[in-house]
């Protein structure tokens, strides 16, 4: 699978960082939920779905992970706890979303980092508003570490179609939206809408209250899609890529007050089209970001990049991470001054590779496939693949996925690592 890769890798300027006794050790999948593998023609809130999709996954301070999901049979979002031996937290898994009349598509985890017992949830929940395209961002808090969530808030109230990431008129992703808490408590939410409009919401009190959206991108011609929150030391970056272009590229923005928004930068200009961002900050206030471009529009196959910043508008190290494999839809996660960087392995997508730096993304590791998260099926994602499957804090590494063989059978899973010392 891997022949060549070495060779793409030096053409693309990468040096391994990693020797292979240092590689990480994976441990056996844990089964998260299971399902049919039913999709059947839509039908609004009346189509026959019978499969489970759509993991996110956030590491607790203690180690367990956090994980949601969806269960398209159900319609809702739940939630589960998993400790390090892969056993189960909560005795039975809990209902987020509590809709079951509306399917429920695409949930984001975000942990406080000032307030360990505090948990959010963002996922998009299917009503059809008045508008052509159903679609509204919905909102849960836990302030028990995740024991009970609070009732759904709905944060838009729109007509619009919000969570839609339009490529085009007659194709787009659901689940264009991102949660981020910054060290200092703050809440972000970001989502575009089906014409291309993209919007944030801050909460100041631990998602008590949300202040009134603010408008950062809002170009029908070239409507923003994927959008990505990065928060930390009063900096906030978000980065997003547009529909309707062949040759679409990264967009970045920044601010320091969340009301304002510097002209969006470009991270680099070439052939092909720039999807799915994802960005962090590292501890000295490095912007790392990782996307997926093409050489031709954006349903043709993909390469994982990496490049960094330092002020969100000019970006230095452009790489291709992924080697020779088609890979798309990159997870990004940094835990002191390592990087991480996981992708759907394959076009299509059997499983999940990785790559990883030692030296704030200086070098990264040789790309490989994580062991145990292929499945005959291929990998899910039914209504998009804007999750965010990586987590990674102290020596602990999780990663989750979901596969659908159709008409039989789904499945969700986790795969936890141990990291090599620093």
């Amino acid at each position: 699978m891997w022949r060549g890769v070495m060779v793409s890798m030096m053409a693309a300027g990468i040096a391994s960082g990693a020797s292979p006794r240092e590689s990480i050790k994976w441990g056996r999948p844990v089964e998260i939920a299971t399902g049919g593998g039913v999709r059947g023609p839509w039908q609004q809130n009346n189509s026959r779905y019978d499969f489970v999709d759509d993991p996110s996954v956030a590491l607790e301070p203690n180690g367990d992970a956090a994980v949601v999901w969806v269960d398209q049979a159900r319609k809702d979002v739940f939630w589960q706890v998993f400790g390090p031996d892969g056993s189960k937290r909560l005795p039975q898994a809990i209902d987020i979303s509590r809709t079951p009349a509306e399917f429920s598509w695409l949930p984001r985890i975000a942990l406080s980092p000032r307030d360990p017992q505090h948990v959010y949830v963002l996922w998009q929940e299917i009503v059809f508003s008045g508008g052509p395209h159903g679609g509204e961002i919905y909102f849960s808090r836990s302030v028990d570490g995740g024991r009970t969530f609070e009732a759904p808030r709905n944060l838009t109230n729109s007509v619009a179609g919000e969570g839609k990431g339009r490529f085009n008129a007659d194709r787009w992703h659901n689940g264009s939206q991102d949660i981020a808490v910054s060290d200092d408590g703050v809440i972000y939410t970001a989502w575009t809408d089906y014409e291309g409009t993209l919007t944030l919401r801050r909460s100041r009190d631990g998602g008590t209250t949300f202040d009134p959206p603010v408008i950062v991108a809002a170009d029908k011609q070239r409507p923003a899609r994927a959008p990505s929150i990065a928060a930390s030391g009063g900096k906030l970056c978000l980065a997003w890529t547009v529909g309707e272009d062949v040759n679409a590229d990264i967009h970045v923005a920044s601010s320091r007050d969340g009301k304002t928004f510097s002209p969006p930068a470009i991270v680099e200009r070439r052939q092909g089209y720039a999807d799915s961002p994802k960005v962090a900050f590292d501890r000295q206030g490095m912007l790392h970001l990782a996307y997926a471009e093409t050489k031709g529009g954006p349903f043709e196959p993909a390469e994982v990049r990496y490049a960094q910043s330092s002020d969100c508008k000019t970006f230095h190290g452009s790489r291709v991470l992924s080697g020779a494999q088609p890979a798309s839809f990159p997870s990004l996660a940094l835990d002191g001054d390592r990087v991480f960087v996981t992708w759907e392995d394959g076009f299509p997508a059997h499983g999940l590779g990785i790559a990883y730096s030692s030296d704030r993304g200086a070098r990264f590791t040789a790309p490989t496939q994580i062991a145990g998260t292929v499945d005959p099926g291929p990998n899910g994602g039914a209504e998009g693949r804007l999750t965010r499957k990586l987590a990674v804090r102290g020596d602990s590494i999780v990663v989750v996925n979901s596969a659908r063989r159709e008409g039989e059978s789904s499945r969700v899973w986790l795969v936890r690592g141990t990291l090599p010392p620093k």
